[in-house]
């Protein structure tokens, strides 16, 4: 058994590396579209400043996953297990069709649907921060959207003098700026989405460690009022190799499908994605770092005029924040069930 929860801690980890995989273009989406760095330049700056957040910020959104959202007393291996099949595989559909759906919320979702399924509705704790997380999936994107715009108004106001040509030379290199802010954002936020789930999946196995020592005593967690070290660590070193390997689908679908940007617009977008998502990450709330950027890079768009915007493919990808909890729930429920029969537990 303790074997089984220690290869449930790398699957976390595997997760946290497709998160980063899948959710690379919330990073460089914008700048590669903006031809201000090469794809690989761009995954390497991103991937340097995802890290980055391992050594400052709080921990409020891990201990929201970790305890505030599932009942503690009915988490068990398989549900923690059931839960990361469902984001994973969800996570493989939208990015395989190149659609930037949320892995946040594919996470909870699935957390939430294997709870379910092993213990009824009762194994949800509704509250806070359930409402928060609900609510952000539309008050994020409009936070981006608005964010962007005004951000994008302003520089329109302050350059209405300056040639195009030279706005482009002053914001290529503030795009450097604002694309490893926003880098910065998605890893304080998204990674510690993993550690949440680690931290569950501890706490529910303490009495297969508390009386381990060396290696295995590291694996002992007495609540979930603490994250270990070595699982931020870990965290940030798995969503950071995920963002350096890149997803180039939804790269494309988000650096130049939505609308066309030019580096004053890939500033703007991600400056105004970063603050929103910096905020939620102050207030432990986990939002979707992909539902915050597009709705930036849609208000960027819209300054322009509102055709600017492909309202086509924005209104699929808005489908696509819509099923992304109830399709990974019912993906981890059918994993844990599965699991369940296979493991006898």
């Amino acid at each position: 058994m303790i074997y089984y929860v220690l290869a449930i801690v790398v699957f976390a980890f595997l997760f946290d590396f497709i998160n980063g995989f899948h959710d690379s273009a919330n990073s460089i989406a914008t700048i590669v579209g903006t031809r201000v760095l090469s794809p690989l330049a761009a995954v390497i700056w991103a991937a340097v400043f995802n890290f980055a957040a391992a050594f400052t910020g709080t921990l409020a959104v891990a201990k929201a996953i970790g305890g505030g959202m599932i009942e503690q007393s009915i988490v068990t291996p398989n549900v923690i297990f059931g839960a990361l099949l469902g984001a994973i595989i969800w996570n493989l559909i939208t990015w395989y069709y190149g659609i930037p759906s949320s892995s946040s919320h594919a996470l909870i979702g699935g957390y939430a649907g294997a709870a379910v399924a092993k213990a009824g509705l009762s194994a949800i704790t509704w509250g806070t921060k359930w409402i928060q997380t609900l609510s952000f999936i539309v008050i994020s994107p409009l936070v981006g959207l608005a964010a962007g715009f005004t951000l994008m108004i302003l520089v329109y106001w302050l350059f209405q003098k300056v040639s195009a040509k030279k706005v482009d030379r002053i914001f290529r290199p503030a795009q450097l700026a604002s694309s490893a802010l926003l880098s910065y954002s998605h890893g304080s936020n998204d990674a510690q989405k993993t550690m949440g789930i680690i931290v569950g999946l501890l706490v529910a196995s303490k009495g297969l460690f508390v009386n381990e020592t060396g290696f295995l005593h590291h694996f002992y967690l007495a609540d979930n009022k603490t994250i270990p070290y070595w699982v931020e660590i870990c965290a940030y070193t798995a969503i950071s190799l995920g963002t350096l390997f890149g997803g180039w689908r939804i790269v494309h679908t988000m650096g130049s499908r939505i609308t066309k940007l030019r580096p004053v617009g890939g500033f703007a977008a991600e400056t105004g994605g970063a603050a929103a998502i910096l905020m939620a990450t102050h207030f432990g709330i986990p939002v979707s770092t992909t539902h915050t950027i597009t709705g930036s890079i849609v208000g960027v768009g819209a300054t322009h005029r509102l055709s600017a915007v492909r309202w086509g493919l924005a209104g699929r990808i808005v489908w696509a924040w819509v099923v992304t909890i109830p399709a990974a729930a019912l993906m981890a429920a059918v994993s844990y069930w599965a699991l369940a029969a296979a493991t006898g537990m």
